[in-house]
């Protein structure tokens, strides 16, 4: 039997490696510019007259300007500048255009370093912008929920399939109501601010809905009139072919070791007992996704289930179950999470986010929004 915790150490020993490696790149990195000017030195003392260093001394500024602050990439500039300098002057050529030429091509070679440097720290500025702008509408989208509510452990993660993206159409919400905790995670259809704009859409109107309606159908017909309703409002949202898949549930204020699912065309949660056991949460009534209602497909309806002291319910958005391997097989949450014992809603998300990225052998191809809810073991 694997234990989550182990299985996350061991995770977390890894990725502590290679940060140390990488720090360690970067600082080599950094004496590498240095390394190239005292190799062009050595180059031109040991090699006939005819043979130059100049390929090394512009090397070393161009090095620089993206790794260096300004003031350093022209230290570094004026470094090989006065190198090359030097080195004329040591050999005294006779070739007085050779001399002017290779003089030359380090001035304006270290001057275009310059101007990189410039232009990748503007760059770096933007970008750490556009990150800071990207943070706050996560946060004000998706916040992390309370570590614990109405009694119940809770934790939540939003992965980004690109480097640097924070928000898209994954969503998760979770509140305590008076009708119990509820929760929803989702997934839009599409990509980009039109799949943002429908999945602020989506939260808003169930934040509203699960305070108000007295069953989960209720709040999923709330969300199907707020899509629809947008979707008329807004040509982005598409009105003709937006729909979101989604899993809503519900544990009744008065009664805990009740769980009630409704599932809109969405992957099935999953049940893990503090036993290692596991099951798969599978709707007895299969629904569309929120916004095609108007196919006339019957209604969702909700499955009761019993949530046992101790045990975890976890939702997630397709990212999941749509990861590959290498060999094109995808990740299989029900066949990697079965026997393993979980110290909490947290252990059991780092574990799942680290072990798709172990599968994929990289990050995910798309975004994944995951929400894992414990019982008490004294509730």
């Amino acid at each position: 039997m694997v234990r989550g915790g182990e299985n996350r150490t061991g995770e977390g020993e890894r990725r502590g490696r290679r940060s140390r490696m990488s720090s360690r790149g970067r600082r080599l990195a950094r004496w590498l510019p240095v390394a190239m000017i005292a190799v062009g030195v050595l180059f031109d003392l040991v090699t006939p007259p005819e043979y130059t260093a100049a390929p090394f001394l512009v090397a070393a500024p161009l090095i620089a300007a993206p790794l260096f602050s300004p003031w350093a990439t022209a230290g570094m500039a004026l470094a090989a500048i006065v190198t090359e300098v030097l080195l004329t002057t040591y050999h005294g050529s006779a070739d007085y255009q050779q001399s002017v030429t290779e003089s030359s091509t380090v001035v304006v070679v270290a001057l275009l370093a310059l101007a990189t440097n410039r232009v990748v720290r503007v760059s770096d500025a933007r970008l750490a912008s556009v990150r800071d702008v990207s943070e706050a509408a996560q946060q004000a989208l998706l916040p992390a929920p309370p570590a614990r509510l109405a009694g119940f452990g809770i934790a939540a993660r939003y992965v980004g399939a690109r480097a640097g993206a924070r928000i898209g159409g994954d969503l998760y919400a979770v509140q305590d109501t008076p009708h119990g905790v509820r929760m929803i995670v989702g997934d839009v259809r599409g990509k980009g601010l039109e799949a943002v704009e429908s999945a602020v859409v989506v939260i808003g109107a169930f934040r509203e809905a699960a305070e108000q309606e007295a069953t989960l159908e209720a709040v999923a017909e709330r969300l199907e009139r707020a899509l629809k309703r947008e979707g008329g409002r807004r040509a982005g949202l598409d009105e003709q072919e937006g729909f979101t898949t989604a899993v809503l549930a519900e544990i009744p204020a008065e009664d805990p070791s009740v769980l009630r699912v409704l599932n809109h065309g969405h992957p099935p949660p999953l049940l893990l007992t503090p036993d290692g056991g596991l099951r798969e949460l599978a709707p007895s009534v299969a629904a569309l996704p929120l916004g095609l209602g108007d196919l006339g497909a019957r209604p969702g309806r909700s499955d009761r289930t019993f949530f046992p002291a101790g045990a975890l319910l976890l939702l997630f958005t397709d990212g999941v179950t749509e990861a590959r391997d290498r060999d094109g097989r995808f990740y299989d949450p029900c066949a990697r999470l079965r026997g393993s014992l979980f110290s909490g809603p947290d252990d059991l998300l780092d574990v799942v986010v680290e072990d798709v990225a172990r599968h994929t052998g990289g990050g995910p191809a798309d975004d994944m929004a995951l929400l894992a809810v414990q019982r008490p073991l004294d509730g």
